[in-house]
C-alpha cells in the first residue's frame, strides 16, 4: 500500500541543507546541543530539550507534531541536604518514526524504530534497534525493549515478535514519510 503524500504549506517549515524540514512552529531548546543528521522532518508543536543535555538524531526521522523529546535525568546524591539531578545525552538512530503526542525521555532509541501515536517512554529506557511501540503504550523508566518485538499496553509489555524483515520494513516507512511530506503547490495565477 502507497502512503499518501502529506502537504505543508512551505513558509511554514525551514528546510536545511542536509535537508530537514523542521515546523517553525516546533520549539528547539538549546539548539546548539541539538544536532540532526539530516532528512528529518520535526511537525508543528513539537518541543525538543536540548538546552537540558545533547540529543542527538540519526537520518531520515519524523517526529510528528505534539511530540516532546527530552533528555532523562538522574537524581545525585544529596549534598548539604540539597537534592541534585544531571541530565543525560539522548541519541535516536537512523529511520526512527514517532508518532503525534508521544512524550520521549528515553536514554537512547536505536535504528528502524517505530513508536505509536500517544506513547510514553520513561525515563532512562532503551529501545534496541528493530522495535516497535504500539499506540498507547506507557514504558515505565529504565525498560529495556530488545530488537524485534513490539510492546504495547500501560504498563508496556512485550506482546509480539517481529519479522526479520523489521529492518526494511521501517527504513521504506521512514523514507516514505520524508519522500511523502511534501509542499502544498501554489494556487494557479488567475
Amino acid at each position: 500500500m502507497e502512503m499518501q503524500d502529506v502537504f505543508y504549506n512551505k513558509t511554514d517549515y525551514i528546510e536545511t541543507q542536509s535537508g530537514n524540514k523542521i515546523s517553525r512552529k516546533s520549539v528547539l531548546c538549546g539548539s546548539q546541543n541539538t544536532v540532526l543528521q539530516g532528512k528529518t522532518v520535526i511537525q508543528s508543536e513539537c518541543v525538543i530539550r536540548g538546552d537540558l543535555a545533547n540529543v542527538r538524531i540519526g537520518r531520515q526521522c519524523l517526529i510528528s507534531a505534539r511530540t516532546v523529546i527530552r533528555p532523562p535525568f538522574k537524581n545525585l546524591a544529596k549534598k548539604d541536604g540539597q537534592a541534585a539531578c544531571t541530565y543525560l545525552p539522548l541519541t535516536i538512530g537512523d529511520s526512527v518514526v514517532i508518532g503525534e503526542d508521544c512524550v520521549i525521555n528515553a536514554a537512547s532509541i536505536g535504528h528502524y524504530v517505530h513508536i505509536g501515536k500517544n506513547c510514553v517512554i520513561g525515563r532512562r529506557c532503551i529501545l534496541k534497534d528493530c522495535c516497535k511501540i504500539a499506540d498507547n503504550t506507557v514504558l515505565p523508566p529504565d525498560t529495556t525493549v530488545p530488537p524485534y518485538v513490539e510492546f504495547s499496553g500501560s504498563p508496556g509489555r512485550l506482546t509480539s515478535e517481529l519479522p526479520e524483515c523489521t529492518k526494511e520494513l521501517h527504513k521504506e516507512l521512514a523514507r516514505s514519510a520524508y519522500i511523502h511530506f511534501v509542499p502544498e503547490k501554489p494556487a494557479a495565477a488567475k
